[in-house]
């Protein structure tokens, strides 16, 4: 996971070196008109800036786009969920650009798939480095994103099912991943499969467990496992 405030200085662009291209969906003209003079000035390829998403969806009609920066609340009286699905449905990661306060708001918007949130209270470098992250496909971690998750135990854990659970028990615990097949009476390759399920869900909650003893942290905290020591966790 990233977190913004580690971020180097952008410059410009995103994966294999391409130049980040970025739309923005605002409904006050002056937020529009910042964030695009900001893009400009980073050296990102400012795509459009639209009042809507029907607006973005409509003005992005043969053009591609990495990023979409997306308000939480448009006076349209449409919904996050259906913003951010039609923001991803051309194809960018999209950004939320929130008032923070908004908690719930940020947590619908994360469940339909946003790649993060920065606060309008953001500072331009930091707005800017948001962008070149969730450009990259990497998941933006920063205060907003944990509030929000944190607020609600439900959406913070991943929905496992229940040989998913039973293997990542076993492997969590210590097992190679071939003893955990033998344990559960299951194909080695079925074994690697319910692994690799488990850290897409992870992926998607915005809470990534690439290594073995992130997947026991993850198995700590939903309580799969019971709590180790904080000094000797790493020690798997």
């Amino acid at each position: 996971m990233i977190n913004t405030s580690d971020q180097q200085q952008s410059t410009g662009r995103g994966p294999a070196g391409s130049t980040v291209r970025v739309a923005v969906v605002d409904d006050h003209e002056s937020v529009r008109l910042g964030l695009k003079a900001a893009c400009l000035d980073a050296g990102y390829d400012f795509v459009l800036a639209a009042a809507s998403a029907t607006e973005l969806v409509a003005g992005l009609t043969g053009k591609e786009c990495d990023v979409v920066v997306l308000d939480l609340s448009l006076g349209d009286g449409s919904t996050v969920t259906d913003n951010v699905k039609l923001a991803q449905a051309t194809g960018a990661a999209v950004l939320i650009h929130s008032i923070a306060d908004r908690v719930a708001s940020v947590r619908e918007a994360l469940a339909a798939g946003a790649a993060g949130v920065i606060p309008k209270s953001s500072a331009t470098q930091t707005v800017i480095a948001a962008i070149a992250t969730v450009a990259r496909g990497e998941v933006l971690n920063n205060l907003e994103w944990a509030t929000a998750i944190d607020a609600d135990s439900d959406f913070a854990k991943a929905q496992l099912g229940r040989r998913e659970r039973d293997v990542l028990h076993l492997y969590a615990s210590g097992l190679p991943l071939k003893r955990v097949a033998e344990q559960l009476g299951i194909a080695n390759s079925t074994a690697r499969e319910y692994l690799d399920r488990i850290r897409v869900k992870y992926i998607e909650i915005g809470r990534p467990a690439p290594t073995k003893v992130d997947l026991l942290r993850r198995a700590v905290e939903d309580g799969i496992l019971p709590g180790l020591d904080p000094d000797g966790s790493d020690g798997h």
